[in-house]
């Protein structure tokens, strides 16, 4: 198959490391693939001047910085203006795939000779803090004649309950073994947990943060471990002596996970949860709330499901981690380690490929013909 990923922008954001990861497995698979990005609105003079009286220096002009796709052997091509994506810059092939809301509107408005028209679903991106104009914008999309396929359970469960769409593919996320991995440990000689740190309300790490100072004073020498992108906000402080380090290098994050006795996982809403994976990759417990696809990943001995918004319910569960024989960690440890083996990007893309294959045969039946979004 020819196949085309249609990108919003590149970049070291989670969904653009899955598609990248993805795309290469398909290559590796015999297919064509190509990922295509717009380039960058270049900022207003206004926007520098603001940028520059808030302190935050000019605002970069570069077309492209750091991304996911540097690690890849996929072909990337930039387009030479900003959004949309139109036919013009495509070529034809079998399938052309939507990687975020607003660029289903793009792939929508495409000619049937760029392909199958698949919308690749990595979080219901109907968020509290978008305008109601982009709330019901994005909401609109999944309405959209394409085929769906989605990484979770959960978010298969949106699809068919909110928006009346049975026939949505699985397609979950996976990991590179070679990429996040540690050997075999016993426990930290300082009990310690990690997480990663969001300003985002929906990654929650207020929860994980509040568990943390609850089961600090029942755990001598509780330590913590973080990364994150921008620097810890004071509205959401980190506690003192917290071991935090802003966009470390790719390589050292299966560090940060590999010297914790549990790693947090406090979200509210998630599209699937891939640290769970790469934190239990690297033979850490987690103990997480019930988003994205924790429920199934947290089975088995894995890790510890705890309730929505409920700090008290996750420190209780930090203080059973830390509290264990060494041989209790190290079956949970191995039960971590166990789980996220078996997800692999082998098996992520022959579970995409036949999506991709069920989008040709849709659109050739006229299954979104007569859909009106």
């Amino acid at each position: 198959m020819k196949i085309t990923f249609v990108l919003s922008t590149v970049g070291l954001a989670g969904g653009i490391r899955s598609t990248a990861v993805l795309a290469e497995h398909l290559k590796k698979r015999g297919h064509e693939v190509l990922a295509v990005y717009p380039a960058r609105r270049q900022p207003t003079l206004k926007q520098q001047v603001r940028s520059l009286w808030q302190g935050k220096g000019l605002i970069s002009r570069s077309k492209k910085g750091s991304s996911h796709f540097d690690d890849v052997d996929v072909d990337l091509r930039g387009i030479e203006h900003p959004a949309p994506i139109t036919d013009a810059d495509l070529p034809d092939a079998d399938i052309v795939v939507a990687t975020w809301w607003a660029t289903a509107y793009w792939v929508d408005k495409l000619s049937e000779s760029k392909g199958a028209k698949v919308y690749f679903i990595r979080h219901h991106e109907v968020f509290d803090y978008f305008t109601k104009e982009n709330k019901d914008r994005a909401a609109a999309t999944y309405s959209l004649p394409m085929h769906k396929v989605t990484i979770s359970k959960w978010l298969i469960d949106i699809m068919r309950n909110e928006y009346n769409d049975s026939n949505v593919s699985l397609v979950p996320n996976s990991i590179d073994t070679n990429k996040y991995y540690a050997p075999p440990r016993g426990k930290q000689p300082s009990p310690t947990v990690g997480m990663v740190y969001s300003k985002a309300d929906w990654k929650g790490c207020d929860i994980s943060l509040k568990a943390f100072s609850l089961a600090a004073p029942n755990i001598p020498n509780l330590r913590l471990v973080a990364f994150g992108l921008s620097e810890p906000s004071p509205d959401l402080p980190l506690p003192p002596d917290t071991e935090y380090v802003r966009q470390p290098p790719q390589h050292t994050i299966k560090d940060f996970y590999a010297k914790c006795d549990a790693w947090l996982f406090g979200s509210r809403s998630e599209g699937f949860g891939r640290p769970i994976l790469e934190a239990m990759a690297c033979r850490t417990p987690v103990i997480g709330t019930p988003a994205g696809a924790a429920p199934e990943l947290l089975s088995d001995g894995a890790g510890i499901l705890v309730k929505p918004e409920d700090p008290e319910n996750m420190a209780r569960a930090i203080e059973q981690v830390c509290q264990l024989s060494e041989p209790e960690w190290q079956a949970m440890s191995d039960a971590a380690y166990a789980k996220a083996s078996s997800y692999t990007w082998d098996d992520a893309a022959k579970l995409c490929e036949q999506a991709f294959y069920t989008a040709i045969e849709r659109t050739k039946r006229g299954d979104f013909s007569n859909q009106v979004p």
